[in-house]
């Protein structure tokens, strides 16, 4: 395939996580948070097995790879937690923007406390911009809306993604991505299943086509096909060019919010939403001068 292809086939998997959080705010309606994140990590589980296999390379494991296999289960877990309690109160859409948007400057930020990183005055001025975007979208001028709202559970899943991305990056001299994410699946499916095993699991044969179709799509597509889209992409055109097409992910999900779930496109989500990219622009400025 050529770069063209794997740019076509990019643009389709950003659509894929995009609409995603579409079908999770329908999963939201039906059951518990603790059924819906064992069925869909379950369910996403299987789908890697066929890429395993097309892979054809063996799943090798180590010290140093375990311990980030370790911390990203862990924060995988609490992700699906907190963008389950946000999503079911709150937007698809909005909520969609709030943390792909946050999620790398809070990276950035993290990266930046963890490893002492010194910053230039531009990369200051993109953390001091992404802080204020943040602040628009998640509506902080009300403090007692953010705290009883769904928008404290956007930040905690923007913070948690931010470790989970720091992990993987550092996972890769380890373990092969692919790799990684399957047994990160594999591990949570087993620690939620222990957890709602008591909450009933079964109750997901009651539900109605609608339910199935979006639980599929989450775990299938909107998991599985996409992470493994990107991942290859990024091997061919670079994590730099591929990093950049999550820019897309918002867009794609508020149309499909607006078009699937009716949900109205909200004012301070798009101002917000566009300082948070602007941002990421200005705190990755180092990197593109390298």
């Amino acid at each position: 395939m050529n770069n063209k292809q794997f740019t076509y086939l990019l643009i389709f998997a950003m659509l894929l996580w995009g609409a995603g959080w579409s079908a999770l705010k329908i999963l939201t309606l039906s059951l518990p948070v603790e059924v819906i994140i064992f069925w869909r990590f379950f369910i996403m589980s299987l789908a890697f097995l066929p890429i395993l296999y097309f892979l054809q390379k063996p799943i090798s494991l180590n010290r140093e790879s375990l311990k980030y296999i370790v911390g990203s289960s862990v924060l995988n877990i609490l992700f699906m937690i907190f963008s389950f309690l946000g999503i079911k109160s709150g937007f698809a859409g909005g909520g969609s923007v709030i943390i792909t948007t946050l999620s790398p400057v809070m990276t950035f930020l993290l990266v930046a406390l963890l490893f002492r990183k010194k910053l230039q005055n531009i990369q200051y001025f993109g953390l001091v911009l992404g802080i204020g975007g943040g602040a628009i979208m998640l509506q902080l001028n009300n403090l007692e809306l953010f705290l009883n709202g769904s928008n404290i559970y956007f930040l905690l899943c923007a913070i948690t993604w931010a470790g989970v991305t720091v992990l993987a990056q550092h996972s890769h001299k380890h373990i092969h991505p692919i790799h990684y994410s399957f047994i990160i699946s594999v591990i949570a499916t087993i620690v939620t299943f222990i957890y709602g095993f008591s909450s009933g699991l079964e109750d997901v044969f009651e539900q109605d086509s609608r339910f199935w179709v979006s639980l599929l799509y989450l775990a299938i597509f909107g998991q599985t096909v996409a992470t493994t889209i990107f991942f290859i992409a990024s091997g061919k055109l670079g994590s730099e060019v591929t990093s950049s097409f999550m820019f897309l992910v918002p867009l794609f999900a508020l149309f499909i919010a607006w078009l699937v779930l009716d949900e109205v496109v909200q004012t301070h989500i798009v101002i917000g939403g566009f300082f948070s990219v602007l941002a990421v622009f200005f705190v990755n400025y180092r990197v593109k001068k390298r």
